[in-house]
């Protein structure tokens, strides 16, 4: 993960951690997060809709930051490149996948919750981590713990994040962002609730000025 893409998800702060069933949503929700202030996503790879998501919303919207997420193997890197994907995020650490994306030039993500998984990831040249699932694994308390004898990495926690304890995870010296499903429910994108996401999104904005 270079430092200009780093310095970019930590501008935003809150991540919207996106799941698109329906490829048809992907430009509405793409508009309504670039009109509330929040021009970035990170597309779940949950659904057979995310590569074709991530596309149309690269190509509707290029000023937009859009990353792949649940990024399993080197097949799904592929395709979240090929779709446009600026960065992939994955839920655990797979150091074949790491390895992929750094040979083909993919900034990578990976999940971490515990000492030695970061000292894996620090030995593949990683510093800069998703702490996954956050809240379930510690949350706050475990991050400062994490960080402390770590003096090179930086975190995204994501899980378990929301309005009201953003603000705590973001606090914390070296959290860089946060990865959020608040505003972006996957109710909310089904029901093609736009105005309540835009209500949620320049409130999350807000939230972490």
């Amino acid at each position: 993960m270079t430092n200009e893409m780093i310095n970019k998800l930590k501008q935003f702060k809150v991540i919207p951690v996106i799941q698109i069933n329906k490829v048809e949503h992907a430009i509405p929700l793409a508009k309504v997060l670039v009109d509330n202030g929040l021009p970035v996503a990170e597309v779940t790879f949950r659904t057979e809709a995310a590569a074709a998501s991530i596309k149309a919303m690269s190509d509707a919207y290029p000023e937009m930051c859009v990353g792949a997420g649940t990024v399993l193997n080197a097949e799904q890197v592929d395709q979240a490149k090929a779709a446009g994907s600026e960065f992939v995020v994955a839920p655990g650490l797979n150091p074949n996948t790491v390895r992929y994306c750094q040979e083909i030039g993919m900034p990578i993500v990976p999940g971490v919750n515990n000492p030695s998984q970061v000292e894996q990831a620090l030995e593949l040249g990683l510093n800069f981590l998703k702490f996954f699932p956050a809240e379930a694994s510690g949350g706050v308390p475990m991050v400062k713990s994490l960080l402390a004898p770590y003096v090179d990495v930086s975190l995204m926690p994501t899980g378990g994040i929301g309005k009201g304890n953003v603000n705590d995870y973001l606090a914390i010296d070296r959290v860089v962002c946060c990865g959020g499903t608040w505003m972006v429910a996957p109710s909310l994108i089904e029901n093609e609730q736009w105005d309540e996401i835009g209500r949620l999104v320049r409130e999350a904005v807000e939230l972490v000025a």
